[in-house]
């Protein structure tokens, strides 16, 4: 048993803290900006003033998403990670547990994708989790 514990931990990717926090920032950023440009999309295939209230409302869950929800998990994903030795294994900047959370979202944003809900439901969706992922992100990036 010792003998594969040895093996996993010759295999195991450890960087130096740094590399988790720009890893974090810029997953969560990539993640934030591709679900803003799939909600623009949306928005640019409805009309007018429908597209602008859309925008106004995922805008605003996404701000309040970001202030009550996101800005509180990024720090405390900060303060773990600052606790954690100056070399540490890549995929530590989340959590195990925040990784089934990430799985569970993935999957109902390709369920919402293919379901028969209003593109500007799921536009206004999409835009607001996407701002308040690419907002947070901004918290590991201060860490840098």
């Amino acid at each position: 048993m010792s003998q594969l514990v040895d093996l996993l931990h010759r295999f195991k990717p450890s960087v130096d803290r740094y590399w988790l926090f720009l890893c974090a920032g810029g997953l969560w950023s990539l993640v934030g900006l591709a679900l803003c440009e799939l909600a623009n999309t949306w928005l640019a295939g409805l009309e007018w003033p429908v597209s602008l209230w859309g925008a106004l409302a995922g805008l605003t869950a996404g701000l309040l998403l970001y202030r009550f929800g996101f800005s509180r998990l990024v720090r405390n994903n900060i303060e773990r990670i600052n606790r954690q030795p100056e070399r540490v294994c890549l995929f530590a900047f989340q959590t195990w547990s925040s990784y089934l959370l990430i799985l569970v979202m993935m999957s109902l944003g390709v369920l919402l994708r293919h379901s028969s809900l209003p593109r500007i439901l799921l536009a206004t969706l999409y835009l607001g989790m996407g701002t308040a992922l690419t907002l947070a992100s901004s918290g590991y990036y201060e860490q840098l």
